[in-house]
């Protein structure tokens, strides 16, 4: 048994794909798996999808669609197909959203067959260019779902709106059977932009992209670690690297198994919060690597062996840490027990 556990809320992931797909308004809605679920755990995160209705998926690479596949659901792989992935790409379990012309002429001359492609409108990234498009490149190819990504969605930014025009202005073009621009932040732009999919990340897992979603997505994740030592620190003592918490009393401390390598933000440091028992118990000194402490006066049955919370919301907690909420979920580390869904 491992020391760290997510403790993950079903319900929560599924209200939260719900209120995305109700956003959707007449579009399907489908879901951004990629890096193993945003940190989650994919299998867990993809199972739970489908049983709230959820029939598309996005990875990003062919490794996290093989991984994916035995559950017979429908993928796609956003980084297109590279000549080491047309193994894969050929059996079948998933479609690869093509994206450069080189990634086009590689299926056609494999005899590929439905397939997606992305499309740049704006960001720059990844997708062929709209002249590309005009100029008949995709002539021939069976396309499930042309898409485009929005770069600046979580802002009142002039760019989506021309992004949203010159995709619209795509369709017909193609043959491609659906549209896809929106993510979770471009959800809330409204239905002009949801097209006949959308496709949401970091609000499924309990972020907000944007101040529509704020009173509606849950917190899906709760970090959870086990008290390794409980100890009492004298006035005056100092807790942890740099001394940079000194009791002003005598407190009763207990240690965490759980640091930054864990993705616990080291900005933290004198300021996070974990909660036992209904008691709200506040990180003391530096987060090192592996270890974290706390004060826990308020909980005097709080012993060695049980486990404590630390509270993870995911706007607050990027807020504090300055980095933004997709990081702070996918930085979640390796040695989580990501098996606790409830």
């Amino acid at each position: 048994m491992l020391p760290l556990r997510l403790r993950l809320d079903t319900d929560a992931l599924q209200v939260n794909w719900r209120a995305c797909d109700r956003l959707s308004g007449s579009a399907a809605c489908g879901a951004a798996v990629k890096a193993d679920g945003y940190g989650l755990g994919a299998t867990g995160v993809v199972s739970r999808l489908a049983d709230a209705g959820c029939r598309d998926f996005f990875v990003a690479t062919w490794a996290e669609a093989r991984a994916l596949a035995p559950l017979g659901l429908p993928l796609s792989v956003l980084h297109g197909v590279r000549e080491e992935d047309m193994e894969d790409a050929l059996a079948g379990f998933a479609r690869p959203v093509l994206n450069t012309p080189t990634q086009v002429a590689r299926w056609k001359a494999a005899g590929g067959g439905a397939c997606d492609v992305m499309v740049d409108t704006g960001m720059n990234r990844l997708g062929l260019s709209t002249g590309d498009v005009a100029a008949g490149l995709l002539d021939g190819v069976d396309i499930d779902t042309l898409m485009s990504h929005l770069a600046s969605a979580d802002e009142d930014a002039p760019l989506n709106e021309r992004q949203r025009t010159a995709f619209a202005a795509l369709a017909g073009t193609t043959g491609a059977r659906r549209m896809s621009l929106a993510n979770s932040a471009g959800i809330a732009l409204g239905e002009r932009y949801a097209f006949d999919l959308t496709r949401p990340g970091l609000a499924l897992y309990g972020g907000v992209p944007r101040a529509e979603f704020e009173g509606i997505i849950r917190q899906v994740a709760f970090p959870e670690a086990q008290v390794l030592q409980r100890r009492l620190v004298r006035a005056g003592d100092t807790v942890g690297y740099n001394a940079a918490w000194t009791a002003p009393a005598d407190t009763q401390v207990a240690i965490l198994n759980m640091g930054y390598a864990d993705g616990y933000p080291r900005a933290l440091s004198n300021g996070g919060v974990a909660e036992a028992g209904g008691a709200t118990l506040p990180v003391i000194g530096r987060v090192s690597m592996d270890l974290i402490a706390i004060a826990v006066d308020a909980a005097p049955y709080l012993k060695e062996g049980d486990w404590v919370q630390l509270d993870f919301t995911l706007p607050a907690v990027a807020v504090a840490a300055g980095r933004s909420q997709y990081e702070v979920l996918t930085g979640l580390g390796t040695r989580f027990d990501r098996t606790a869904w409830g």
